[in-house]
Formats: structure tokens, sequence, C-alpha cells
């Protein structure tokens, strides 16, 4: 099957239709998927052409200044080598698509790829023609998958053909498209503790589809390489709960059969998160001859337990070893450097020699440890700090754990004890 893909050049801008609505321009590049290169058994090759995507009538907030708003003008003279979508988005609500109007002003980078699309049990060259948009914005929970269907244009209200698409143009030059499917998502990425619960966003829209159509849903999980079903439910539009079918292969996983019914709210649940549940979630959603995905990143973080080998620290005529343990810590990369702070010092320096590290070792259930071994001589000074410092991304801040090095007991004290005890022992045979 032939693919046709739309991504971003870089150029965005908004206009305005009327009171309430708006217009978002994204400037973008068709790509077009080519045969190997001849002979030699390369890959596909792809050809760029630039290309723009209208979305006509996207409702904006009460209180949006409409004003800010610059107008889409399109080519005064159509032109048969422009390639201009035009979709409707009226029919078919694009969630949060507000966010596209100040993308450009945010300095915010919107990927867009479109792609040429076949429903079930169609030929590629049927009319009307779909394609799907896949639309993002860096730096913004915005993500959607849209099915574009063409709207047929009278031969007699225009004779314009596209010359690279091979498709009927309006009288304007553009390529009118509607919305008539979308799945989307709020999240794009989520990091949530080990053990803990976590809600997966996931939704769906359509236009004029029978209640009586049957929605599969279907959640996948993707980690190096290997992939494995989460959960999957089959329903209808109409249907009563009892008429659900739920698979779950993944324990602990769950949907709600009538938000997917009422609000077409796709999302899942995963509680007691593992190691193991670490990946790319594919959220598919099929109604009737058309399907969409979104993929969400799940990533646990788990913050080290941190501690010191000796509660107290004393100093010997001989160089002793002062341990720092990192435990039960997930990912892996986790940071450990030492410091001293000698009671004339204003500000910690880094101990002159850092140790050893220990080897990674992995737990159960998948969890990491990780020990630091100083050798302390026994030149340093009494009232010195030394702290050891543990750096990891599952923690806002570095933790610092440290003992404070105290004098050694001199023979002195030895003295003096023994002393004691025999004018005790002295005294007690004179008082007998």
């Amino acid at each position: 099957m032939m693919m046709i893909a739309v991504i971003l050049f870089g150029y965005f801008l908004t206009c305005v239709c009327a009171d309430g609505v708006a217009d978002v321009v994204l400037s973008c590049a068709l790509v077009e998927e080519g045969v190997g290169l001849g002979g030699m058994g390369g890959g596909a090759a792809f050809t760029r052409t630039p290309a723009t995507l209208v979305f006509r009538d996207v409702a904006v907030a009460p209180d949006e200044s409409l004003e800010t708003l610059t107008p889409f003008v399109p080519p005064s003279v159509p032109d048969p080598d422009l390639i201009l979508f035009e979709a409707k988005v009226s029919s078919v609500e694009i969630p949060n698509a507000d966010v596209l109007l100040h993308a450009d002003c945010n300095e915010q980078e919107v990927m867009c790829e479109i792609s040429r699309y076949s429903p079930r049990g169609s030929e590629e060259s049927s009319d009307p023609a779909y394609f799907m948009a896949s639309i993002s914005v860096d730096g913004v929970d915005f993500s959607t998958s849209l099915i574009l269907q063409t709207v047929t244009v009278e031969k007699e209200h225009s004779t314009l053909i596209q010359n690279k698409l091979g498709l009927p143009l309006s009288q304007s030059g553009t390529l009118l498209t509607e919305v008539i499917f979308l799945v989307f998502s709020h999240i794009k990425s989520v990091s949530v503790p080990l053990r803990g619960d976590v809600l997966l966003n996931c939704g769906f829209r359509q236009h004029a589809v029978p209640l009586s159509q049957e929605v599969n849903i279907e959640w996948r999980l993707q980690h190096r390489g290997k992939g494995q079903k989460v959960i999957e439910m089959k329903t209808r539009l109409d249907a009563a709960e009892d008429d659900t079918v739920v698979h779950e292969e993944r324990r602990g996983s769950s949907m709600d059969a009538a938000q997917v019914v009422r609000e077409g709210n796709a999302s899942v649940t995963l509680n007691k998160l593992k190691v193991s549940d670490v990946g790319t979630y594919i959220c598919t959603v099929s109604l009737g001859l058309f399907h969409a995905q979104q993929v969400i990143q799940l990533h646990i973080i788990q913050p080290p337990n941190v501690s010191l080998s000796q509660e107290k620290f004393v100093l010997t005529k001989s160089p002793q070893t002062l341990s720092c343990h990192c435990s039960k810590y997930y990912p892996l990369d986790a940071q450990m450097e030492w410091l001293s702070l000698s009671p004339t010092d204003t500000e910690p320096v880094v101990f002159p020699d850092q140790g050893s590290l220990s080897s990674h070792r992995q737990h159960g259930d998948g969890t990491f440890s990780l020990s630091s071994h100083l050798t302390v001589p026994p030149s340093v000074s009494p009232g010195t700090k030394i702290i050891c410092i543990v750096s990891h991304r599952a923690l806002d801040a570095p933790l610092y754990m440290s003992i404070v090095v105290e004098s050694p007991e001199t023979d002195s004290y030895w003295w003096f004890l023994g002393f004691l005890i025999i004018t005790v022992l002295f005294f007690y045979q004179v008082m007998r």
C-alpha cells in the first residue's frame, strides 16, 4: 500500500473564522514512500514536498482574543501543484485543539504527519479517499490521530486536479476533507513509583457512526523488541454492560465499559506497577472500518534508600573503611560521591580518594543496589564531617548522609581508669 506522510516544516499560523471559532494552519511536508535503491537491496526511499494542513472552525475559549489571530488567505490563483488540505472539524471535536492556537507564539514545535489511509475492506483507489493525520505539540500533553475523508467536489464547480495526489480540488485550490474519526491522548509520557497505580489516558470521537457499530479497544505493551497484550475490550456504542467482553492479560489492568460507551473514554488503569510494566503502551481503537492509535511511554522511578555502614566513626592509628549503601532504586543509573568538611573549611570539598564502587546488584523485584567504600586515613582531622552524596533521577535533589570524625581515645584514659580501679580496691581492703 502506498504511504504518504506530512511532516512539520517549521511554519505555523492561525486565522480567524468567526466569533468563537478559528482556523489553524500547519505548514507541512508531503512525504511519499517510494522504491528502494534499484539493485542495491536498499530500503524504501522517501521524497518530501511542501504541503499545508488547515483545520476549519476550531472552537476557542470564550475569553480568547480573536484579534490576536492572523487571518488565513488561500491562494488568489489556485495552483494544482500546491498540496493544501482543508479539514472541517465542526462535526467531530478535537479535544484541546486550542493548544495549537498558541504553539508558535510559545515557541513549541508542532509535529504533523499525514499518511494515505485505506479503511478495512476498501480499495486504495476508492472514492472518497482517506488520510490519517497524526499531530502532537512538543512540551505539551497534546497528541491526536485523525481520519480525514475527502469531500466530493462537483466537476461543474471545479475542474482542478491536484497533480501529485490525483484528487479534485475546490475552487480555491484546496483538497476538501472532513474529520470523521480520531483517537487522542492527554499524556505522552508518565513516571510512576514502584507498586503505584497509573491511569493511561486514551479516548476517541466519531462522526455519523451507527450505535450498533462494534468498538474494539486493545492496549499493548512494547519493550525491548517484545510485545504483549495488556487488555482488550469489545463492545457496542449501544451495548449493555453484560454485552461487553473484556480479556485481561495483565493482572491488575482495568477499563470502564460505561465510560467507553458514553464518553469515548478508552483509558486503562494499571495497579501495583512492577519493573516489568516499563515500556511503550499502544492504545488502538477500532470502530467499524476505521482504527487509529496513541502511544504513551511508562517509566518506573523508585528513589534509593541510603545508609552508612557506621553510626559512629572514631579515629584509630590505622586506615578505616567507611561504606555508603544505596539500595532498592530504579532505573539503574545512580551516582555516588564523597565530600569532606573540616572544622576550618567553610564549604565541603571533594574527598581526595573517592574509594571503590561495588558491582550493581539486582533484586527479585527488578530494583538495584550499589555501594561505595571509602578508605579514611588516620590523618583526617577530628571534627571533620564526611559526606556521601547520592544522585538519582527519582530524586528531586541529591541525598546527603554524613558522619563526624571523632578523636581517638587516648592512653591516659586507660591509665586513669586503671588507677581508679586500684584505688577503689585499696580502700575496700582498708575498710574491711
